[in-house]
């Protein structure tokens, strides 16, 4: 490689890098940022655990409607604070977001982690008005991990009692909405710690599965799925539309030509397709 084409390179990286760090100074001035603001007191995990949240809210108005933002990670990795971009790109386009923790495995199983997420939600129905959010235009949305516990907590009766609480469920590249099909053939062993994520227990497996209580009740959900993600995840998703096509006929999945990291990390990107996407989703039913 000459000299002229390594100058060139550099030159170029430069250029991206600095229009990378430009886009973060605008997002950051746009929103202000609440950190570890603790959210619950008590817990079902087998630690002592008082998982945070983080708040993003717009600098420009009041009365915004509101995204609750739950992590991946095979529900035993991940952090909020890895998710910044995100609540800083939605503070930018008027919408407050909430970003928490929660117990992960092996700590906590699928229903630690369901009653923690219930516990965000009611948190930000009682608390978001202090940070410009209104608390009648909550939607949840997941990746992976975090979208089978939004799913979860949307559907099965026994976590949130007030299901109009949530306007709106956005899945992004959602997995484990059917468990019980895919632990009956792959039962929970050590690896990634299923054995206490998900128990040795098939009354478990149906509990933790969304699609088996999917009903009239289900709030509104909107559906992305990578077309290279895992095939679990296709073949799940696209048995949860049929599903659901019996209470809301009209949704559809968003089929993305994308892995499934990529489907989240596409959204470090402010002008990403998808925000216009959400917004129009939120839009419609807030």
């Amino acid at each position: 490689m000459n000299k002229l084409t390594t100058s060139i390179h550099i030159q170029f990286f430069f250029k991206v890098l600095t229009v990378v760090f430009y886009i973060l100074f605008l997002s950051s001035c746009a929103s202000k940022k609440t950190s570890d603001v603790s959210y619950i007191k008590d817990s079902k995990a087998l630690v002592t655990s008082f998982p945070e949240l983080d708040v993003y809210k717009t600098r420009k108005s009041k009365d915004n409607p509101v995204v609750i933002f739950i992590h991946g990670g095979y529900w035993n990795e991940g952090k909020k604070e890895i998710y910044g971009f995100l609540g800083r790109n939605f503070a930018k386009k008027d919408v407050v977001t909430v970003i928490p923790n929660y117990t992960l495995s092996p700590n906590g199983s699928y229903d630690t982690m369901a009653e923690e997420v219930t516990a965000a939600i009611k948190w930000t129905y009682e608390n978001i008005e202090k940070y410009n959010g209104n608390p009648d235009q909550i939607f949840l949305m997941g990746h992976s991990a975090g979208g089978h516990l939004i799913a979860l907590v949307g559907t099965n009766p026994k976590y949130l009692n007030n299901k109009e609480m949530v306007k709106g469920i956005i899945l992004n590249d959602a997995a484990g909405l059917d468990m019980y099909s895919y632990l009956k053939k792959y039962p929970p062993t050590k690896e990634h710690n299923y054995d206490v994520t998900w128990t040795s227990k098939e009354e478990n497996w149906k509990d933790a599965s969304p699609i088996y209580f999917v009903s009239e009740k289900t709030p509104p959900i909107f559906m992305m799925t990578g077309t290279k993600t895992f095939p679990s995840i296709i073949s799940q998703n696209k048995e949860f539309l049929e599903k659901l096509h019996k209470f809301q006929p009209s949704v559809n999945i968003n089929f993305q030509s994308k892995k499934h990291i990529p489907m989240m990390s596409q959204f470090f990107w402010p002008w990403n397709k998808n925000y216009k996407e959400i917004l129009k989703f939120i839009d419609v039913n807030k």
